[in-house]
């Protein structure tokens, strides 16, 4: 018999209603903010989000949801890009780590990815990071050793804690590093590497300038995101480093795009010392080393 005016059916429509409301107003929400704002259980908030993900109507990600309309539009904060594909991200900056040697001086941009990197450097002595990341700064910053010079670029503050603009132009174009390690919201055939955000492409136009090497860490999921901002086309890239979840059809692209390519297994099967490392795609005219 179908529930009555103000029923469990009709409550939780309602309550779906709202959970979507919510993650589109915001780009995201945490499971835990969604608790608190219906006065419901943690558990009875997962199986909403499980049932809309399942309609495509948002992506339910580790402790929360994004909406699914925002791949290219939106910037989300970085409590909500921290959360996905993480194993992915982990497994992506240990090996970008392996790439980089003592006395290097290298810079990294603002994202998750590059602030997972950021706690992978603990054991390279003498290295110098120019970085326009609050986040990596404190993950820097919080190793406490007087071996590793930290320049904070200064900006404007994007919603995922990078620094941006005139400022942060200015200070990056006087410096020159060795590698940019660099995040991206999406990366495209036609496209290249782009953001949401127009002051952080032109300040990582900068960073770009300013390196002997682009590296690019992105995982899997952001191949085919177009976002409102140009960064670099893809032949611009000298080394990718994703996992290996890629699409095929991607990975051939890229193979011809970028100068080399290293697909990464999630953490949990990436032993470098005893496997020699992921594998490694050069482009097919690259020169090889």
């Amino acid at each position: 018999m179908p529930s009555s005016r103000g029923g469990p059916v009709v409550l939780a429509a309602m309550r779906r209603a709202k959970i979507l409301e919510e993650v589109r107003r915001t780009g995201g929400a945490k499971v835990a903010d969604l608790t608190a704002m219906l006065g419901v259980s943690d558990m009875t908030v997962r199986r909403d989000l499980e049932l809309l993900d399942r309609k495509g109507l948002l992506a339910k990600v580790h402790g929360g949801a994004t909406a699914v309309e925002t791949a290219g539009a939106i910037e989300l904060s970085f409590e909500i890009t921290s959360q996905r594909e993480v194993p992915e991200k982990e497994a992506i900056a240990a090996r970008a780590a392996t790439l980089i040697r003592p006395g290097m001086a290298i810079a990294i941009t603002a994202g998750s990815t590059t602030w997972t990197l950021a706690r992978h450097l603990a054991d390279i002595p003498d290295l110098t990071v120019v970085t326009n990341s609050l986040k990596v700064a404190e993950v820097l910053h919080a190793q406490q050793r007087p071996d590793l010079t930290v320049v904070l670029t200064g900006g404007l503050r994007t919603p995922s804690d990078g620094l941006v603009g005139p400022i942060a132009v200015q200070a990056i174009r006087s410096l020159h590093v060795d590698m940019v390690f660099m995040g991206v919201h999406g990366l495209d055939e036609r496209a290249g590497l782009t953001t949401p955000n127009l002051m952080e492409a032109e300040t990582n136009r900068a960073l770009v300038d300013s390196a002997r090497q682009l590296v690019v860490v992105a995982d899997h999921t952001k191949w085919g995101v177009v976002a409102l901002a140009h960064i670099a086309p893809l032949s611009a890239i000298d080394t990718l480093l994703t996992d290996d979840r890629l699409s095929e059809e991607a990975a051939e692209v890229l193979t011809e795009q970028v100068a080399e390519m290293i697909l990464i297994p999630a953490i949990g099967e990436f032993t470098p010392a005893l496997d020699g490392g992921p594998t490694a795609l050069p482009r097919a005219d690259a020169p090889a080393y």
